[in-house]
């Protein structure tokens, strides 16, 4: 469960200003590309790094997007590279979304597949890992106003997403974080020690605050977090305390972080950061039986002004 509703693409389909067709997928596309001239050795080697989505370290080149066929055939295609890094394959997704905006390429499917395969890819990185169990700090966030991004943005909202996201998952488990789910703008990872959650929560909002993004946006991200048991089941956690967590997460603003007494009292002394806490008051949260008494996290570079919880 996350901070609310996710987002849920159960077909793809492509779109272009230019006659092409498609074929449709659950989360998947494939452009017919049937003419695409495979470039020669000697144009090829003519090209700038530039006319190509992926450079890795040693320096080959995949996915050309020096043309509108070649940027088709790359949509098509792009799941099938292997990158090197996470970021890597971030940066050659944005490359590729700018270069289908250059042609008039508006690659509705490649945005629903992308989206629906980090959903996969996060069930399935979880999955594989050996998931703790007991009592544990439970961080969840997601992005404020994320519709309004997705109106304002259209195409070019999943390269965003996918940059925050990594944000989310590099800071997550450098301080000791366990990603356990990430689905559309929202991200679940659990951590063993509490301090650690608060480190990696700050983290997390002083670098975005810190962020430029491109045409003046703001992107905000709320973070919610509770500790208490949990129990893992098919890659995931069950359990009331799973539930708060994520009610503690919605009840946050963009920019702030807000964490139960449990958290609070767990984490006293065992963080490497220089918190404090601001007492929010006990709250209604929809479904959990009892008030939780919130508190917000104040640390040096991050955001300390803030309405009241979003519990009403």
């Amino acid at each position: 469960m996350f901070c609310r509703q996710a987002f849920r693409g159960d077909s793809a389909t492509v779109v272009t200003r230019e006659s092409s067709r498609a074929i449709s997928g659950a989360g998947s596309f494939v452009w017919l590309t049937s003419g695409v001239a495979k470039l020669d050795a000697t144009k090829r080697a003519d090209l700038p790094d530039s006319a190509f989505a992926y450079v890795d370290s040693k320096g080959k080149r995949r996915l050309p997007i020096n043309d509108a066929a070649h940027v088709r055939n790359a949509l098509s295609r792009f799941e099938q590279v292997s990158f090197e890094t996470e970021r890597a394959r971030e940066q050659a997704r944005k490359r590729l979304l700018a270069a289908a905006k250059k042609y008039g390429i508006v690659p509705v499917g490649f945005i629903t597949g992308q989206l629906v395969t980090e959903r996969e890819r996060g069930r399935k990185s979880a999955a594989e890992v050996d998931l703790p169990s007991g009592l544990l700090t439970m961080m969840m966030t997601d992005v404020e106003g994320s519709t309004g991004l997705v109106h304002r943005l259209g195409d070019t909202y999943a390269a965003l997403i996918s940059e925050v996201r990594a944000i989310l998952k590099e800071t997550a488990t450098r301080s000791g974080g366990i990603v356990v789910e990430t689905r559309a703008d929202e991200f679940f990872a659990v951590f063993e020690q509490p301090g650690a959650a608060l480190d990696a929560a700050v983290a997390i909002q002083r670098v975005l605050r810190g962020r430029s993004w491109s045409d003046g946006l703001e992107v905000r991200v709320r973070i919610g977090i509770h500790t208490g048991d949990a129990t893992v089941t098919e890659g995931n956690y069950i359990g009331l305390d799973v539930h708060t967590a994520a009610r503690i997460c919605a009840a946050a603003h963009g920019g702030q972080i807000v964490v139960s007494r449990a958290t609070r009292d767990a984490a006293k002394h065992g963080t490497q950061e220089a918190v404090r806490f601001s007492n929010l008051g006990e709250h209604r949260l929809r479904g959990i039986p009892e008030p939780v008494a919130l508190f917000q996290v104040g640390a040096k570079g991050i955001g300390a002004k803030f309405p009241p919880p979003r519990t009403r």
